[in-house]
Formats: structure tokens, sequence, C-alpha cells
């Protein structure tokens, strides 16, 4: 509706490219991917290889997310709700529940070597997306966009950026 009413000229942060989102506007090409991701002890991550393996673990989650309706959609009903990533992220690290799902983004950016919970890690998967900039249907500029976020890739800017943010851009 913003789009339309002209109160706005584009949809950017961290829109998620559907059918839906399609047939209402224009959209460019996926430039980064999104995923809830389970994050665990950094020394049991290769212990599980997908959500059933984990059917007997806790978990936390931020309440009314995406990563809390992966957990279920997964069929993991050991869940709590708690208000943001970051507070699901101090629980696993507390020990209070065995793992967390959050955005893959948040998981790149807070866990691993060099982070303050460097102790933790992921490498299950529950879902995947794709983030696209919507524009006004009939637009060209989502073509225009297109076009400035190749040249960025070539040149290796969008690359340094994503790495810089720990972001995983879209194939």
């Amino acid at each position: 509706l913003e789009l339309d009413s002209k109160g706005i000229d584009a949809v950017w942060n961290g829109m998620t490219i559907t059918d839906e989102v399609k047939n209402g506007m224009s959209v460019s090409n996926a430039y980064v991917k999104n995923a809830q991701v389970v994050v665990m002890a950094a020394d049991a991550v290769a212990g599980y290889a997908d959500a059933a393996s984990m059917a007997d673990l806790s978990f936390a989650v931020e309440a009314g997310s995406a990563g809390e309706a992966a957990a279920a959609d997964a069929g993991l009903t050991n869940v709590t709700a708690v208000v943001d990533q970051a507070t699901a992220l101090m629980e696993v690290a507390s020990g209070s529940v065995d793992a967390c799902v959050i955005d893959i983004t948040m998981a790149n950016a807070m866990t691993g070597e060099g982070t303050s919970y460097a102790d933790l890690g992921y490498s299950v998967e529950l879902t995947t997306e794709e983030y696209g900039i919507g524009f006004r249907k009939g637009s060209d500029l989502a073509e225009e966009v297109n076009k400035i976020m190749a040249d960025l890739i070539a040149d290796g800017t969008l690359p340094a950026l994503a790495e810089k943010y720990s972001l995983t851009l879209a194939n």
C-alpha cells in the first residue's frame, strides 16, 4: 500500500521474496540468504544432522519470530520462548537450554572464533529464504538495481561487505 500510494519508493529491510511479494511489486534479484539455524555448543554440532536428531533437546526461540515458527514446523517441542535472539543465545551459553533457533546472520555474527560466543556454533538450517528489494509494480528500478548488484559482485564489493557484516550472499 505504501508503494502504491507513493509514500515510499522501496521496500528493503529483510524483505523475503515470496510469490505474494512478486505479485504485488517489482522485486530485485535476491541479494542475501537468510535461514533459521540451530545454535548449540560447537563441540556438539557434529552430532546432529537434522531436526529429527534433535528431538530430545531443549530450545530457546524468540517469541513470535521466524525461529519459533521454524522450530514448530520442524516438530521441536521442548521450546521456551524468550524476548529476543540475543536472549536465546544467552540461554544456550548459560546451559539452561541445549540449543536455540535464530537467524543465520545473527549466528554468523555472534558465534564462533573471535565472538562473545566462541564456544557456540551451528550446522543445521531449518528453513531458508532470500531477501530482495521491492519497488512499485512496473517500475524499472528492480532491473537497474540488479545491474548495479551484478557490478558490485563482479568487482568484489558485495562479497567484501557480506564478509564484513557476517552476511551470506544469495547464489
